[in-house]
């Protein structure tokens, strides 16, 4: 068992992770999940604190004041935030009318379990927007994680992409990783990208970065759903699976 596990157990909390858990259950109404659910901050920290590629133990804590999750080792000194990387599009009314009410609160259950969190550097730089705000703010990603993977593949490989600039900025974390195959073997992506990781599985709309990603007709949000439901479904059992490697 792993100092982290005992740390738990000694605090009294399980360490079991639960992919059907909805974070919004232990999240006051009208609160982001992301800040204040107790449970996804512990799921995070016990799912991510573990070797990097390196071989050095990735020790998150959750007990720095004024931080979500901390680490601090000869590999640097990084303090992360949670993101739900799944966007529903459920806020928006044209979206309203192109799914029904049954497959759109089955579409947000979903996405906001573990499967659908990310954690990223939650510390801004120059004043400028984290990973986070930019992947919300910037038009041709519209939230979509999809989307994010690709420009954090083309930024290991050195390409362009909407959010080349901000990842820049943050490239000592990815360096933790060494490369895209790396960071995504960490993250439990494997269900997203192909399987020698050269190429992100993108749903529809995508059109290059050219046009907004956000479906516009009933097929493309319903093709959206059903891929990024399959995703979600895939990684919830891989991180069910590595949790029964360690227990």
């Amino acid at each position: 068992m792993d100092t982290e596990c005992k740390r738990d157990m000694n605090r009294g909390l399980s360490t079991d992770i639960d992919v059907t858990f909805d974070v919004r259950r232990d999240t006051s109404k009208g609160r982001d999940p992301d800040t204040h659910s107790k449970t996804l901050r512990r799921y995070h920290r016990i799912l991510w604190s573990k070797p990097l590629p390196s071989g050095l133990v990735f020790v998150l804590d959750d007990l720095t004041p004024g931080c979500y999750l901390h680490h601090k080792s000869v590999a640097g000194e990084f303090f992360l935030s949670s993101d739900s990387v799944i966007p529903t599009y459920n806020y928006r009314p044209d979206i309203l009318s192109l799914t029904s009410a049954d497959a759109l609160e089955a579409f947000d259950a979903i996405s906001y379990t573990i499967g659908g969190m990310m954690v990223f550097p939650g510390f801004q730089i120059d004043r400028k927007w984290t990973i986070n705000q930019a992947r919300g703010c910037e038009g041709l990603i519209a939230d979509r994680f999809d989307l994010t993977l690709e420009c954090i593949r083309r930024h290991y490989s050195g390409g362009n992409s909407p959010l080349a600039d901000v990842l820049a900025r943050y490239s000592d974390f990815f360096g933790l990783f060494r490369d895209f195959r790396g960071y995504v073997e960490f993250f439990l992506l494997q269900d997203l990208v192909g399987p020698d990781s050269s190429a992100v599985k993108i749903a529809a709309p995508f059109s290059d970065f050219s046009r907004s990603p956000v479906p516009s007709t009933a097929d493309e949000y319903r093709e959206y759903r059903e891929a990024t439901t399959a995703f979600l479904e895939a990684r919830n059992q891989r991180i069910l699976r590595s949790r029964q490697c360690v227990a």
